[in-house]
C-alpha cells in the first residue's frame, strides 16, 4: 500500500482542515462502539449485513496505465450498494490491492501518477456512492507477491495516503490492511490520514501448523508469529489500540489431500479426522484419524469468540474477517464475533 499525490494547491487546504479530518465523529464514529468489517470477494448474492458495520469490497487495482483505479466486477459493486435498502447503517469501502496486485510502486513513486490515482479514488467514491477507500498493498518495499518494489515505497506510501485523504476529503473513511508483522510501514507518519488499520492476523502457518494461533505454542510455525504477537507488533510501532482492527480468518489451511472447502462450524465432525483443541494457542485443529498427522488448522465459533473478546480486552476498535463467503448461510461466524465484540454472549 503506497501512493502519493502532490496537489500543491490542495495541500494547504488539507492541513487547514486536519483537525476536522481527524475528528472521530466525522470519520470513524464513537470508539466505544465496536466495528465488524467483512471483506466481500465471492459475491453470489447480497450479503446479510445484520451483524456487520462495514464492508470492504474486494478488489480494485491500480490501472494498467498506473494513474487510476480499475474495479473488479463493477456490476457486483453496484449491486452491493443496494444493501443499504435493508441495512442503511452499513458503510461500504472499495479495497484496492490484494495479494499479487501490483503497479503500486511505480504509481506511488511518480508525482503526476500518484496525483491522478488519488483523484481517481475520489471519482470512484463519488461514482459508486462509497463511504471510503481501503488500501491493501501487499507490501510496500516487498516483491514477495511477484510485484515490483522499491526502497522508496515506505516513504511513498505515506505520501499516497496523504494524497488520497486530501482527494476524498475529511468525511470519508481511509483504512489500510497491514502485514501481520507490522513491517513495511511508517505508522507514525500515517497517523494523520488513517481511520484504522486492519491487521491481517492470519496465514500465519500452513499444516502442520496453526493458521491463526492466538498465542505461541509448539504448533506455531517457528518462522512466524501468533495473533497476540501481531497485535503487540503494531502497538510497538505506536499505533493506538483504538485504531487497530483485528483480522480473523473464516477459512483454514489443510494438508495435501484435505477437502478444499469446509464448513468451519462442522469441521469437528468431518469423517476420517479427529478434532483437537489447543489450550495454549486457543484454536482447534484436526488430525488424520489413521496417521495422527496434523491435517487442518482453522478457526471455529469458539476460537473466534475468544479472539473477539481479546480485541475488547485490549481496547481494539473491533474485528474484520476474510472473507464473507466462508461463513455459513445462517451467519454463525460473523454473529459470534459481533456478539462477542458487544458483550452479548453469556
Amino acid at each position: 500500500m503506497k501512493h502519493l499525490l502532490p496537489l500543491l494547491a490542495v495541500i494547504p487546504l488539507l492541513f487547514s482542515c486536519r483537525g476536522k479530518a481527524a475528528a472521530p465523529e466525522t470519520r470513524h464514529g464513537d470508539p466505544a462502539e465496536k466495528i465488524l468489517v467483512a471483506y466481500v470477494y465471492h459475491m453470489r448474492e447480497l450479503p446479510d449485513a445484520k451483524y456487520l458495520t462495514h464492508i470492504n469490497y474486494a478488489f480494485g487495482h491500480v490501472s494498467e496505465t498506473f494513474d487510476g483505479v480499475r474495479v473488479e466486477r463493477p456490476d457486483d459493486l453496484r449491486k452491493l450498494m443496494g444493501i443499504r435498502e435493508e441495512w442503511p447503517h452499513v458503510k461500504i469501502l472499495l479495497s484496492i490491492g490484494g495479494w499479487g496486485s501490483g503497479r503500486f510502486s511505480e504509481m506511488a513513486d511518480d508525482d503526476a501518477l500518484r496525483a491522478s490515482f488519488a483523484r481517481d479514488c475520489a471519482r470512484v467514491v463519488d461514482e459508486y456512492g462509497l463511504d471510503g477507500i481501503d488500501i491493501d498493498w501487499e507490501y510496500p518495499g516487498s516483491d514477495m507477491a511477484g510485484i515490483s518494489a522499491s526502497p522508496r515505497d515506505v516513504a511513498n506510501y505515506n505520501l499516497l495516503m496523504r494524497d488520497i485523504r486530501a482527494a476524498i476529503g475529511p468525511d470519508k473513511l481511509l483504512t489500510q490492511a497491514t502485514a501481520s508483522t507490522a513491517e513495511y510501514y511508517d505508522f507514525k507518519g500515517l497517523e494523520p490520514y488513517i481511520d484504522w488499520t486492519n491487521i491481517m492476523a492470519y496465514d500465519l502457518g500452513w499444516a502442520p501448523y496453526h493458521n491463526a494461533p492466538l498465542y505461541p505454542s509448539e504448533l506455531v510455525d517457528p518462522e512466524s508469529i501468533s495473533v497476540d504477537e501481531c497485535v503487540r507488533a503494531h502497538l510497538a510501532q505506536g499505533v493506538p489500540p483504538e485504531k487497530l482492527v483485528l483480522g480473523m480468518p473464516f477459512y483454514g489451511h489443510g494438508a495435501e489431500g484435505f477437502p478444499r472447502r469446509v464448513d468451519l462450524t462442522q469441521a469437528d465432525k468431518l469423517e476420517g479426522y479427529e478434532y483437537h483443541w489447543h489450550e495454549v494457542s486457543q484454536v482447534p485443529y484436526l488430525t488424520d484419524a489413521r496417521t495422527g498427522a496434523f491435517a487442518f488448522g482453522y478457526d471455529n465459533p469458539e476460537s473466534l469468540r475468544i479472539k473477539a473478546e481479546y480485541a475488547v480486552a485490549h481496547g481494539l476498535r473491533g474485528a474484520m474477517y476474510w472473507e464473507y463467503s466462508g461463513d455459513t448461510p445462517a451467519g454463525d461466524l460473523r454473529r459470534t464475533v459481533y456478539q462477542a465484540l458487544n458483550g452479548l454472549l453469556p
